[in-house]
């Protein structure tokens, strides 16, 4: 285990854990989320295989439905 900062709070996560793998454990659906890592904006394609670091700095943004009414 190795501690990473998720959206400003420190998180334990496994070793050679990966934004995807992250996501599952969150029980966030990758279709209504963008990742940023150590504040580089990532593909979703390539979540799968980015593993996170000791010491990452990931912050996921959930987007909102909405609109004019």
């Amino acid at each position: 285990m190795h501690e990473i900062v998720l959206n400003g709070e420190s998180r334990s996560v496994a070793e050679g854990s990966t934004v995807l793998s992250l996501l599952g454990e969150l029980g966030i659906p990758a279709q209504r989320v963008a990742v940023e890592l150590d504040r580089v904006i990532l593909k979703p394609a390539t979540w799968g295989e980015t593993r996170l670091r000791p010491g990452a700095k990931v912050e996921i943004v959930h987007f909102v439905g909405g609109g004019r009414r």
